[in-house]
């Protein structure tokens, strides 16, 4: 038997969520990647980062200089978002496939820089969604794509999670030029990624947003009714002013509830089915999870885009998935800063708010600096 192929990887970016997140899901993966180079403007801490990464990794300030030396299979992304379009673009030009923490960019205009790269490389762009990954998240999407559950009727994503001002004074949270955007970009969107993964295409959001604690140029929390094309009606609520921290979504079936409730990740035991009253016991056991119980995380994530650079196809993640993540945030707020319903599809180029998730809009686009 042949051994894996193991991808020489880079990671740009050496902080939290690349020491936490990122490096265990390469320890677990060590028999498919090794970690060749790390990049960070830090000198400091990126001696820290290659001190505990336990390999001989390179270190770089730079990360042209890190690709013209190494030239990696894969690069991870950690930096702060304002970022992650240059750098994936940089990196996809190298040849390199990308795996980046969300959201992949600022804006619809910076996703399709990212797929002109991808179709003139070869190579694919990935964005951290990791709680699509999960067994639980995989064996519910499987009930309800196949019709398990009966029709989707009614649903409900929460993402109710609480920011105080510390955490809004580094300078670049809470900025559209550099954060993309408030709750909706950066906390919210992983739960609503995973309700577009589990329901599919969504058709017309109309939405609601408000500053009402922090001082900052996005908003602090943002409300959205949505309908979905299969004609599933759902709620979203994107916060970070709720002192009972909690991330939710329901997912109302003709034949049963499905339900997850966990905070920053799930397992199994976090999904819950209720089946309705028709329903037989016998079917309803066979809807329980898995035995094997895979979490949510980048670890789930990375072994899945393994999966495709071995098998030479486009990882989920990508391609018209993530875009179609990037392009509900971008309706939201059209929704919710000019009071209209807005349609998928809709937001192409010479829309403002496809340039910029704040469309320029006067009560929200960020003050000019003399």
């Amino acid at each position: 038997m042949s051994l894996p192929v193991r991808r020489r990887v880079a990671v740009v970016g050496t902080g939290a969520i690349v020491s936490g997140g990122h490096l265990p899901a390469l320890r677990a993966h060590a028999d498919r990647t090794e970690l060749v180079a790390a990049v960070d403007v830090d000198q400091v801490r990126l001696d820290a980062f290659r001190a505990s990464a336990g390999e001989r990794v390179a270190g770089f300030t730079s990360m042209s200089a890190m690709l013209d030396a190494v030239r990696p299979d894969l690069v991870l992304i950690g930096t702060p978002p304002s970022l992650h379009r240059e750098q994936t673009v940089a990196a996809l030009k190298a040849g390199a496939w990308v795996l980046c923490e969300k959201p992949l960019c600022l804006s619809l205009a910076e996703y399709d820089d990212i797929a002109a790269a991808e179709e003139a490389s070869g190579a694919y762009a990935s964005v951290i969604f990791q709680h699509r990954y999960g067994s639980g998240a995989a064996h519910a999407r499987a009930l309800i794509r196949g019709g398990e559950l009966g029709a989707p009727l009614v649903a409900h994503c929460q993402t109710t999670w609480h920011r105080d001002a510390a955490y809004y004074s580094v300078p670049w949270r809470g900025r559209w030029a550099t954060e993309g955007g408030g709750p909706t970009m950066g906390h919210g969107i992983h739960q609503f990624d995973l309700l577009l993964h589990l329901l599919g295409e969504w058709e017309e959001i109309r939405a609601m947003a408000a500053r009402l604690v922090h001082d900052t140029e996005s908003e602090d929390v943002s409300t959205a009714l949505v309908r979905f094309r299969g004609g599933a009606l759902a709620t979203v609520v994107n916060s970070v002013l709720s002192p009972d921290e909690v991330s939710r979504i329901r997912v109302d079936c003709a034949d049963a509830t499905v339900e997850l409730t966990h905070l920053y990740g799930h397992s199994n035991d976090d999904w819950s089915y209720t089946p309705a009253r028709h329903v037989s016991a016998e079917r309803a056991e066979a809807w329980r999870t898995p035995v094997a119980d895979v979490p949510s995380s980048h670890t789930a994530q990375l072994g899945v885009l393994l999966d495709a650079y071995d098998a030479g196809v486009r990882p989920p993640g990508s391609g018209a998935e993530a875009r179609s993540t990037l392009e509900f945030a971008a309706a939201l707020y059209k929704a919710a800063f000019t009071g209209v319903p807005v349609r998928a599809g809709g937001i192409g180029p010479g829309d403002p708010f496809y340039a910029a998730m704040h469309g320029g809009h006067s009560d929200w686009a960020p003050e000019e600096r003399a």
